[in-house]
């Protein structure tokens, strides 16, 4: 149970698959954000038919909470920022 005044920690989600540089560029500003507001959940899509297809071009794609925010490219500004919109 939430407590009061207590911040509700995101979900960040980043699909990548093995060798991507950009998918480890991506990875490297999320963890270089000093926001310890999310967990940083990584899918390898490599191991998921379906999220293979869908993004097999586009990776590393990021979705806060389940939403996409990224796709490709990302600064640590740019995530900040996306994390508290829709708070």
């Amino acid at each position: 149970m939430k407590r009061l005044g207590e911040k509700t920690r995101r979900k960040v989600t980043l699909y990548t698959k093995p060798g991507c540089h950009l998918c480890e560029e991506a990875k490297d500003e999320i963890e270089g954000s000093d926001s310890r507001e999310f967990d940083l959940v990584e899918i390898n899509i490599a191991g998921d038919l379906d999220l293979y297809e869908r993004y097999k071009n586009d990776i590393p794609v990021v979705l806060i909470d389940g939403t996409e925010a990224f796709r490709h490219r990302l600064t640590a500004k740019e995530f900040l920022q996306a994390l508290k919109q829709n708070r």
